[in-house]
């Protein structure tokens, strides 16, 4: 029996409505990404929270203050390591008792030290799957649960508990490609005082004795002649941004690329080493949510780090070259990513915070010391 007009209507009609109803739900969830980073760089507040990581669980305090358009934050460890991170508009103080040192460098004005969570731009929508999930309870608060799900292998997903009331987050996870957690953020107390005053930025610990050292970047790249580019990116991904800047252990200012998808970012640190050209010595590295891969092109060393898969980094490493300034390429374009093998010193113990070994922080988009909750860039 052949279906009738009204009856195909029928179907049409309600095959729209089901359509609509999913771009609604998207759009809500979208809504409240945005509320949840609002909140978050708009609202003085005061949070102990545990930051959950292969195994391990560090318990934290954040307190956040805004005051006549500043912005001040303060986030300390609580395991007796002594370590600290006070920002105070775009300069950021990292206090590292265990290597007796206090490192000063700037970073984008809404680069918070709980890390950026996700925020869709224009085209991350067209990677990314956002859906609201039933509703929940954290800390006695009604939290509305959204999920963020990725397309494709070259990034994570995650999943959201963000309070109804004050759109702040109350419980963050990021998962690989079949829904594992790697790292979770809980908040066991969170505040929204009225007033924070100036002396709860101040540093807990003497730094008598420590070295300072202070990182300023600078525009451009360190070779007038020569740029760096990336032809070959992952699906969605794109350069946003390139610098040049000062790093431990480095003879000069180190190039300094920033790829993201919108939501997702890897930063790539290009400095001069020593090998010879036509030599490739690879490594790859993972600590936590934190890929790292390093390789060598053209006798400079190129490592990309990021809270991205493995093989996210190894495709954007792998893919750097050098550019001329009148358009021809500097070197041929790196072969296709091969197999993943550990390298000596990246994959030794960050410590507390999750710091790089030599690489405290390293700038914009880079996971370093500061990407506690996912999407950190």
């Amino acid at each position: 029996m052949r279906p009738d007009r009204r009856t195909t209507s029928i179907v049409a009609l309600l095959a729209t409505g089901v359509a609509f109803a999913g771009c609604a739900l998207a759009d809500d969830s979208r809504e409240w990404l945005e509320r949840m980073n609002t909140a978050l760089m708009t609202r003085s507040y005061v949070g102990d929270f545990f930051h959950v990581q292969d195994g391990r669980v560090e318990a934290l305090r954040i307190i956040h203050r805004v005051e006549h358009g500043e912005v001040r934050e303060r986030l300390m460890s609580l395991d007796g390591s002594g370590r600290e991170f006070i920002r105070t508009g775009t300069e950021l103080a990292c206090y590292l008792p265990d290597k007796k040192t206090v490192l000063v460098e700037q970073r984008p004005p809404g680069d918070s030290l709980l890390g950026n969570l996700p925020a869709f731009d224009q085209g991350a929508s067209e990677f990314y799957d956002l859906h609201m999930l039933e509703p929940a309870r954290l800390m006695g608060r009604a939290a509305q649960v959204i999920s963020v799900t990725p397309h494709d292998q070259y990034r994570y997903g995650y999943r959201l508990w963000i309070d109804r009331l004050t759109a702040m987050p109350l419980k963050t996870q990021l998962c690989d490609e079949r829904g594992n957690v790697i790292e979770q953020v809980v908040f066991a107390h969170i505040t929204l005082p009225d007033r924070i005053p100036d002396s709860d930025f101040v540093p807990g610990i003497s730094t008598q004795g420590f070295h300072w050292l202070r990182h300023a970047p600078q525009a451009g790249t360190p070779d007038t002649e020569v740029s760096w580019e990336a032809p070959r990116l992952p699906p969605g991904f794109r350069m946003t941004a390139r610098a040049a800047q000062p790093m431990p252990g480095s003879n000069g200012p180190v190039t300094h690329l920033v790829f993201t998808d919108g939501l997702a970012s890897v930063s790539v640190f290009i400095e001069s080493a020593q090998a010879p050209v036509g030599v490739r010595g690879e490594a790859m590295s993972r600590v936590g949510s934190s890929s790292a891969f390093s390789t060598v092109v053209d006798g400079h060393q190129v490592t990309a780090v990021g809270e991205v898969p493995p093989e996210t980094v190894r495709y954007i490493a792998s893919s750097v070259q050098q550019q001329m300034r009148n358009g021809h390429g500097g070197g041929p374009v790196a072969p296709p990513p091969g197999p993943a093998v550990e390298p000596p010193g990246l994959a030794a113990d960050p410590g507390s915070l999750g710091v790089f070994p030599g690489r405290f922080g390293g700038g914009a988009a880079s996971p370093g010391a500061l990407s506690l909750l996912p999407g950190g860039r």
